[in-house]
């Protein structure tokens, strides 16, 4: 597996090789010991997967609290989404700031996202399907996020209508001045992600 990205930086851009022939291709798509080799020591204990219909859908800026926090490794199954991680740990120079990848089936694309930061995604195209692996299990009363369109953060998301698709839960979520962040710097810099 290749890492795209400055290794010290804690949000990860990845590209497993695919190996094809004329019949395809295959791909070690996650891998504990190599994540161990290049400084990603998170054991996974879940797996989610999302459809999204329309294109433009959003679905974020969401993060589970300690003692359930969640890093997550995601990658896109069908079609194409933006995949955006903010910094939320206090006391960090880049607290609020982001990064943000393009993440495609086509090219296989994942974005690790450790504890810490919130994870969103927007759909560049109809009929979206994402996947994501998750450090801890689900835990409804540890949910946390922040509002989508937060002006702070300012995510300059690339929307082709108005308006995006949102859940009702995720139009709710408070801004960023309003969030007491659980989470605490730990000396570890967001880098920027290099383009895959």
């Amino acid at each position: 597996m290749g890492t795209l990205n400055d290794p010290t930086s804690p949000v990860r851009l990845l590209q497993p090789p695919r190996f094809g022939d004329d019949r395809g291709w295959f791909s070690e798509t996650y891998s504990e010991r190599h994540h161990a080799e290049i400084g990603i020591a998170t054991r996974f204990v879940q797996d989610n997967q999302s459809f999204s219909a329309a294109s433009g859908t959003v679905r974020g800026l969401h993060f589970q609290r300690p003692p359930h926090a969640q890093a997550k490794l995601v990658r896109c199954l069908r079609g194409s989404i933006m995949d955006y991680a903010v910094d939320l740990r206090c006391g960090s120079p880049t607290y609020g700031g982001y990064v943000s990848a393009k993440l495609t089936a086509g090219g296989g694309e994942q974005l690790y996202v450790p504890v810490g930061f919130g994870h969103g995604f927007i759909t560049l195209e109809p009929d979206v399907e994402v996947a994501y692996k998750v450090s801890d299990f689900y835990a409804p009363e540890c949910e946390g996020g922040v509002i989508w369109n937060d002006p702070t953060i300012a995510i300059d998301w690339p929307l082709e209508a108005l308006s995006p698709a949102l859940s009702q839960k995720d139009l709710l979520l408070p801004k960023l001045t309003d969030l007491t962040s659980p989470f605490m710097y730990d000396g570890h810099l967001l880098g920027p992600l290099l383009p895959a």
